[in-house]
């Protein structure tokens, strides 16, 4: 069902807007074929496009993190997804954030980040559904101060904006979108959660025991998950935490999961899955019932996107109940892995992973990335 499939006697009651008439979005075409259209328009200039008409304007404004005006519309996506690339430039040291639109396969510039935090010191978390990213603390440039400030980008208005400082500063912490929520949890235990909708922090359980160094981070089925990752010269396996959001507290990590985390993760679909950062760089998902991670069949992420990697994915399920994964590499050359169900390898449960690469443009040789998230926009 369209956005404006409905009767035109049918009235709206969104905010400010009541007894509205729902128009058609672009006279004289199909209305699923206007939404498509509308679909592809970069989300840059939304607020130029708002101002065509009331039609447009609210068609652009609902967004996932909304109500949609009419729920029983759930068969049309109002937003795409965007990969956002956070990439140091190595001789000027500064951070520049960069979009991919997923159509045309270029690099939109986006506005700078605010404040100037070292590289690596700082954690970046998105939430998808709200197109919003989260820079938040670090060491600023040049000392070895930790910062309390956040910022947040929000697509709808491709800007930053200031949010509210955390309770304490904080650098090179883990951090990841727990339900919804931003936490944040320090090498010390301590830890801290943000809450969107209130605009404020709360303190979090504490994790007790000995620290755990930040080697990686993922946060999935309502978890946040923290490992420190192997270390030379490997006299003890890793440590690794488990912070549960809706009981407030910390677990130990199952052996298997901590022992077998030898890269870089990214949350797709539901699914953890690591990009080893050795051998083929080859792709494995993590089994719960088994306590493993599992090879991906299908070859690694392809030479030609070189080191250092970063790793996101799409929260939600593409097409035919596949999920999308995307590794980033130096110039912002980016690995676009398609991880579909392969039966009868070893009974059911299998997967492959296809790869695509998008090489950077040029000018990005020298941008060595240190994050990417991936936005509904």
């Amino acid at each position: 069902m369209s956005f404006s499939s409905f009767s035109k006697q049918q009235v709206l009651d969104v905010g400010d807007e009541v007894g509205e008439e729902i128009m058609e979005l672009i006279p004289g075409l199909p209305e699923e074929v206007a939404e498509k259209c509308l679909l592809h328009l970069p989300f840059l200039y939304h607020r130029l496009f708002r101002t065509v008409s009331s039609t447009w304007n609210r068609f652009l404004t609902v967004s996932p993190s909304k109500p949609m005006l009419f729920p029983s519309a759930a068969s049309v996506s109002l937003s795409v997804p965007f990969l956002f690339a956070f990439a140091f430039d190595p001789a000027s040291r500064r951070l520049q954030c960069q979009a991919l639109e997923p159509f045309s396969r270029r690099w939109l510039l986006l506005p700078p980040v605010p404040g100037g935090a070292a590289a690596g010191s700082f954690a970046v978390v998105g939430l998808p559904r709200r197109g919003e990213i989260y820079v938040i603390g670090g060491v600023e440039e040049g000392g070895d101060k930790a910062v309390r400030s956040v910022a947040v980008y929000s697509a709808a208005i491709n800007g930053w904006e200031e949010a509210a400082a955390m309770g304490t500063p904080r650098a090179y912490m883990a951090a990841g979108e727990v339900g919804g929520r931003v936490v944040v949890a320090g090498e010390d235990g301590e830890a801290e959660v943000f809450d969107p909708e209130k605009a404020r922090w709360a303190p979090a359980a504490a994790r007790r025991g000995a620290v755990v160094a930040r080697y990686d981070a993922a946060a999935a089925g309502g978890k946040l998950y923290v490992t420190e990752g192997w270390a030379w010269p490997f006299e003890r396996a890793p440590r690794g935490a488990v912070y549960d959001a809706e009981s407030d507290s910390w677990l130990e990590m199952a052996r298997g999961m901590r022992e077998g985390w030898t890269g870089s993760c990214a949350v797709a679909g539901g699914r953890m899955y690591i990009v080893a950062e050795y051998g083929e760089w080859r792709l494995k998902r993590y089994d719960e019932p088994r306590d493993e991670w599992r090879m991906v069949a299908g070859s690694g992420v392809p030479p030609e996107v070189r080191r250092p990697h970063v790793v996101s994915g799409e929260v939600e399920e593409v097409g035919g109940g596949r999920r999308r994964i995307y590794v980033m590499g130096a110039g912002l050359d980016v690995a676009i892995g398609t991880v579909s169900a392969a039966p009868g390898i070893h009974g059911g449960d299998d997967e492959r992973v296809d790869w695509e690469v998008v090489k950077g443009p040029a000018e990005f040789a020298g941008l060595a990335p240190c994050n990417a998230q991936v936005l509904y926009a």
